[in-house]
């Protein structure tokens, strides 16, 4: 490449399939150990350990040191916002896997993409809120009108009170599976948060699946 930046190297990083399989576990959101990420990309210790120092050199991954044990998890939310968006490439170009499971419609249904939510309910909240009337759409972006920020109270949630951050308040991500948008940045991640304070959803331990209780479908399918 003449001129910019050069993403080769990032972009071979994340192709090698081992390491993506590492990385897609990742966008859970949680911390994972080297042996926890071996087992998700089907490779030896050695070797995840070989990949990981790689995507560690890279700028991907962060380590977090606690006692004897070494945990691994995505940088920041700019790595996830790559990840997802070339998962939504994929998938508009037909690039998907051939082989389905268990996990394949529940993943479809509601998962946590790093920190908010994705999938059908994902894209059903931040279609609702912004025929609501909660967003304001700019040139620059998107943020949340005095109606929204009227809504987000009536959840409990305050925006004056959300950890100071880079992220925006508000930012559209591109859903791999419903091919439309869901809501990310600051209000995605707390409003997912809130789902879990109140006891509407909780995360299936080990995937990135996001599970409604019968009361919590409930009340987020009457706001939404």
């Amino acid at each position: 490449m003449k001129e910019g930046p050069d993403f080769t190297a990032i972009a071979s990083l994340i192709g090698d399939p081992a390491r993506a399989n590492m990385l897609t576990a990742l966008m859970s959101g949680k911390a994972l150990t080297a042996s926890e990420l071996a087992t998700e990309a089907g490779v030896s210790a050695q070797t995840a350990s070989s990949h990981l120092r790689k995507l560690q050199d890279a700028g991907l991954l962060k380590l977090l040191k606690q006692g004897r044990h070494r945990y691994y998890s995505l940088s920041g939310d700019n790595v996830a916002q790559a990840l997802e968006g070339l998962m939504g490439l994929a998938a508009r170009l037909g690039h998907l896997r051939t082989r389905t499971g268990p996990r394949d419609q529940a993943l479809r249904t509601a998962r946590v993409c790093y920190n908010h939510l994705a999938g059908d309910m994902g894209v059903q909240m931040f279609s609702a809120m912004r025929h609501q009337g909660h967003f304001e759409f700019s040139e620059t972006g998107l943020d949340l009108s005095e109606a929204g920020q009227a809504f987000v109270v009536t959840l409990g949630i305050s925006t004056q009170d959300m950890p100071r951050s880079k992220a925006p308040m508000c930012r559209e991500c591109l859903d791999w599976s419903v091919r439309q948008s869901h809501l990310a940045g600051r209000l995605g991640r707390a409003m997912l948060a809130r789902f879990e304070t109140l006891g509407w959803a909780e995360r299936v331990p080990d995937t990135r699946i996001v599970r409604f209780s019968d009361r919590g479908l409930s009340e987020f399918n009457a706001l939404f």
